[in-house]
């Protein structure tokens, strides 16, 4: 029997179902949501509309925002949409089309980031090199291949879950359609080849974790050796909002897809799976924007020409 004829559709059941809770979880989810959009969308358009923004690590985080808009929009609005019409159905498609392109931005987030380590590398430990390297050809091409190879590897762990028989139930303890808790309801020996893939998948966040490291071993090796104290704490600027996305993003997502899947779920498992789908996206506007200067001051250059122009 196909797995399509024995699963038509998944019950996510990662919040509770009471009437009270479920228009707390909706104005929640709906507020987080909207902070998320209007947060990313508005660090794209200032960096769009702000010419001395056009640079490469400003380009890079414009891709970032790009992303984390386009994870959260994978999951929240599903469960948003579920809440307010009190049901908690996702169909089989929508389920696999959730896997994915969760993985696909999920995947070119870790690249990108990556992508954005070597960046900060060259500019603060080869500045002489950094306009010769960091070319605008070279950098649509960094982001472009963050984006594009993440595709074949989102459709083989898509096509490798999807592939399986889902016999033993179609509750899925989450609230979106996660790996660990899909394969927890296979009743398939072939889950072994997901296992491998989870398996690549850790070995490549690993090299990424490392890749990272080593690039900002190397700057603060650098920045330490500035002597002018202002100039050292903005090559700190730079980097540390980075390193503390980095370090969310990969501590968070390792430990929701290691751990072993418990039967039921527990606060400690839904809170792992916001940490790492919901918060970043959340909090890296916040994060890079809020604390840039560059960016605060474009924002504010283009909120006064708007007042102008009104007024006009």
């Amino acid at each position: 029997m196909s797995n399509q004829s024995t699963v038509t559709e998944f019950l996510l059941l990662g919040f509770s179902d009471t009437g009270e809770l479920r228009i707390v979880h909706f104005m929640v989810f709906m507020g987080i949501y909207l902070v998320a959009v209007v947060g990313n969308f508005l660090v794209i358009v200032v960096i769009t509309l702000s010419n001395h923004l056009h640079t490469p690590m400003y380009f890079f985080l414009m891709n970032l925002s790009i992303l984390d808009l386009s994870t959260i929009s994978v999951t929240l609005p599903k469960s948003i949409v579920n809440f307010l019409l009190n049901t908690t159905a996702i169909s089989y498609s929508g389920c696999a089309a959730q896997v994915f392109f969760f993985h696909v931005f999920g995947a070119a987030d870790l690249a990108l980031l990556t992508v954005m380590a070597y960046d900060r590398y060259i500019a603060i430990c080869k500045p002489l090199y950094y306009k010769a390297i960091m070319k605008e050809t070279t950098c649509i091409c960094m982001a472009a291949s963050a984006w594009l190879s993440c595709i074949p590897y989102s459709a083989l762990h898509t096509g490798n879950i999807f592939h399986l028989s889902f016999c033993k139930s179609n509750i899925v303890d989450q609230f979106f359609c996660e790996v660990p808790r899909l394969l927890k309801l296979s009743c398939s020996d072939s889950y072994l080849s997901e296992v491998w893939v989870l398996a690549i998948s850790f070995i490549l966040v690993i090299t990424c974790f490392a890749f990272i490291s080593l690039s900002y071993i190397q700057i603060f090796t650098v920045v330490l050796r500035i002597p002018i104290k202002e100039k050292r704490q903005k090559a700190f600027s730079t980097c540390i909002p980075h390193l503390i996305v980095v370090f969310l993003f990969v501590s968070t997502g390792s430990f929701a897809y290691l751990k072993p899947v418990s039967n039921s779920p527990s606060v400690l498992d839904l809170t792992a799976s916001l940490l790492y789908s919901v918060l970043p996206p959340v909090i890296n506007p916040i994060i890079y924007a809020m604390r840039n200067n560059d960016i605060k001051a474009a924002m504010k250059k283009l909120t006064e020409n708007r007042l102008l122009c009104r007024n006009k």
